[in-house]
């Protein structure tokens, strides 16, 4: 079981996302007023809290929604669930989609630590079924 630590939106591509409390997950399209939200695979991007204050450790200042993920959980290493594999909040089922991601060009966080955890660390998940989600929910693995 993983508890939502963080939810975080960006309006436009290309800017850092902003947390906020509570956010309405839009089936087979992502999180409402996210600019990353349509009609693809890569809907809902997430990260583990467990990952992001170890990077905290090493010196990094960063604020959640820093590496562009729009959920952070606690309690869930994503990385290890296989593709397919169904989460569930609420009334919300995401479906695991895609581990890590490529980056093409060394973003802001790489450039002043020497790495960054969204590439090999960040996953990615389509909505099933949407719903209301906020701050302190539950997330569980459904199978």
């Amino acid at each position: 079981m993983g508890k939502i630590m963080a939810i975080c939106i960006s309006e436009h591509r290309g800017t850092q996302k902003q947390q906020v409390n509570r956010v309405h997950l839009i089936e087979n399209h992502g999180l409402e007023g996210d600019a990353h939200a349509g009609n693809w695979h890569r809907q809902v991007s997430l990260l583990s809290y467990q990952q992001i204050q170890a990077f905290r450790l090493k010196g990094a200042n960063i604020e959640y929604g820093a590496f562009g993920e729009n959920l952070v959980v606690d309690g869930f290493d994503f990385k290890t669930f296989p593709i397919g594999t169904q989460f569930g909040c609420n009334d919300i089922v995401l479906e695991l989609t895609q581990i890590g991601k490529e980056c093409h060009h060394h973003c802001e966080i790489y450039q002043k630590m020497g790495d960054c955890i969204m590439p090999r660390e960040g996953v990615f998940a389509r909505v099933i079924h949407g719903g209301n989600l906020q701050v302190g929910d539950e997330l569980i693995c459904i199978e």
